[in-house]
């Protein structure tokens, strides 16, 4: 699926699986690509004895202009926002330096026991920092 080693960045070509009859890539295409970039990204995250679980809250795609056929494209995983009990992320997709559009994801931690809210651990908010635009 990439052709980079960086965690937080996947390159496709879009494949003719994920466009419509217009030749213009499905939006859930989008936040599928998204999804994966940032499951890569979140693998390198703290290692918690005691983690919550995320869940998604809130999905979106903003498109700038359709992906089509065979387009080299790449996803981008950056975080957007850092709350007391959720993240927010935002997935860039451009075609070289063209802002195609942009996926913005935020989770909420809950608790394992009961997925009550739960306080995001400080290391993972301390990691998140780092990387916070």
């Amino acid at each position: 699926m990439s052709k980079t080693n960086r965690p937080d960045m996947v390159e496709i070509r879009v494949p003719f699986r994920d466009v419509d009859m217009n030749g213009q890539m499905f939006l859930a295409s989008y936040i599928s690509y998204a999804e994966s970039v940032l499951a890569r990204f979140w693998s390198l995250r703290p290692d918690l004895g005691d983690e919550p679980v995320y869940t998604a809250s809130k999905v979106s795609c903003s498109l700038q202009r359709p992906l089509h056929y065979d387009e080299a494209v790449t996803f981008t995983a950056g975080v957007d926002k850092i709350g007391v009990r959720s993240i927010g992320f935002l997935i860039a997709v451009e075609i070289e330096d063209e802002r195609a559009a942009e996926v913005e994801i935020t989770w909420q931690a809950r608790t394992r026991e009961d997925g009550t809210p739960a306080s995001l651990p400080e290391e993972t908010r301390d990691w998140l920092y780092s990387f916070l635009d």
